[in-house]
């Protein structure tokens, strides 16, 4: 086993997540949708040598994600990489997670959230203009990765001058250099991982000094309450830390995975250019496609039965978004990109109790940000054999996006 597969071991193990070699390999190619179908068709339920299952069809997935007896990602007792601390609301299940959504829903509401489009537009083009004149770039680097992560700090009401910090931040936690030795990778996760909890202490303090919590989210986690109490500092910087993760790296990676897909399909995208108003049904088929979030993690707590196996209480489940969103009993012929594809009951945000939090900022993210690329740059290839791209596995995020243009 080489060093970097037993890194990524590792840090699975960590995490207290199930190991499926098979499905990690398959993951870091161009073109990983014919080997779900195929896996799922074969072996909708797989039994992995850790004692782990590896769940692909939507009914089973969709009978775990509503079952009230099947734990979340919290499973293990909670945090991502290093951070061994519950996150809000990702790591709790039950009756304290229905009190942290009731509180944190409406704030990410389509219509709460509405007044960032103009700011989203305004990003986008400004990381955009840079690169016209260059006329190649790596887009994930240039654009992709930075334009969700300006978002973010508006929404959290952080300076822009923090931006590659909070960059840093990220990428220690979910993209580490895996060719590191593991003590090494989990070090520099772990003091990432500190640093950033101590800005969130930082600007907490500096808030709370001057009596002025702010008019951002921030503030607004400062000036809540929860059956009559309010949020309590760790509640806060928990809450901070989980969106820091999901605003800086899920909308980047659905970003980079639809303009990797369009520079290799440009008949589809110039189909879509020939009328905007296609953008979202395009976007929700190219998400299903896709699926940037590859997987997720739930545990029974009773014997459940999923495709006719039985499987006991305990047993830790590897939720396959990706290979649901391909099932052909829900999404026929799957394989076929349909931009125009209705129903289209994709569940690329999750589904069930913990359906994603921020799904109406990322879809408005998405349409937005790519209307504003093509327009500005319509024409544009891959500046590398598809085969050279390389993925990151979840969320799933091509290393680099070698994109030319004219």
């Amino acid at each position: 086993m080489s060093e970097a597969i037993s890194a990524r071991r590792t840090m699975e193990l960590l995490a207290g997540l199930g190991y499926d070699p098979e499905l990690s390999a398959a993951r870091t190619g161009a073109d990983p949708q014919p080997y779900y179908v195929k896996a799922a068709a074969e072996t909708p339920v797989r039994r992995n040598d850790d004692g782990s299952v590896t769940v692909f069809r939507m009914a089973d997935i969709q009978a775990l994600n509503r079952h009230k007896e099947v734990l979340g990602n919290g499973h293990s007792g909670g945090g991502i990489g290093a951070v061994r601390r519950r996150l809000i609301p990702l790591d709790l299940d039950g009756p304290d997670h229905r009190k942290y959504r009731k509180l944190l829903d409406p704030h990410f509401t389509a219509k709460k959230l509405a007044h960032l489009e103009p700011l989203i537009r305004e990003q986008a083009d400004a990381y955009i203009d840079p690169l016209i004149e260059q006329g190649e770039a790596d887009v994930f680097d240039a654009w992709c990765e930075r334009l969700p992560s300006t978002v973010f700090l508006s929404l959290m009401g952080i300076p822009m001058d923090e931006l590659d910090d909070f960059l840093e931040f990220k990428n220690a936690q979910l993209h580490p250099d895996l060719d590191q030795p593991i003590e090494k990778v989990m070090q520099d996760m772990t003091d990432s991982a500190e640093r950033c909890y101590g800005y969130f202490e930082r600007v907490i303090d500096e808030r709370q000094k001057r009596g002025d919590v702010g008019d951002d989210m921030i503030g607004r986690f400062l000036s809540a309450e929860i059956d009559g109490e309010r949020l309590s500092r760790d509640d806060i910087l928990d809450i901070s830390y989980l969106m820091m993760i999901a605003g800086l790296d899920t909308v980047a990676a659905s970003l980079a995975c639809i303009l990797a897909y369009l520079a290799r399909h440009p008949d589809q995208r110039r189909w879509i250019l020939e009328d905007p108003g296609r953008w979202p049904s395009a976007i929700e088929e190219l998400l299903r496609f896709e699926s940037p979030v590859a997987d997720g993690y739930r545990k029974p707590l009773v014997d459940i039965e999923l495709s006719g196996e039985k499987i006991e209480a305990g047993t830790l489940c590897n939720i396959s978004w990706a290979a649901a969103n391909l099932d052909p009993e829900v999404f026929p012929d799957p394989l076929r990109v349909d931009l125009e594809r209705s129903p289209n009951a994709h569940i690329a945000f999750a589904s069930g109790f913990h359906r994603c939090l921020g799904s109406h900022l990322a879809r408005m993210e998405l349409r937005v940000a790519l209307e504003r690329f093509h327009e500005r740059i319509p024409e544009y290839e891959l500046a590398v054999p598809a085969e050279e791209l390389v993925f990151f596995r979840n969320p799933r995020t091509p290393e680099r996006l070698p994109l030319c243009w004219k």
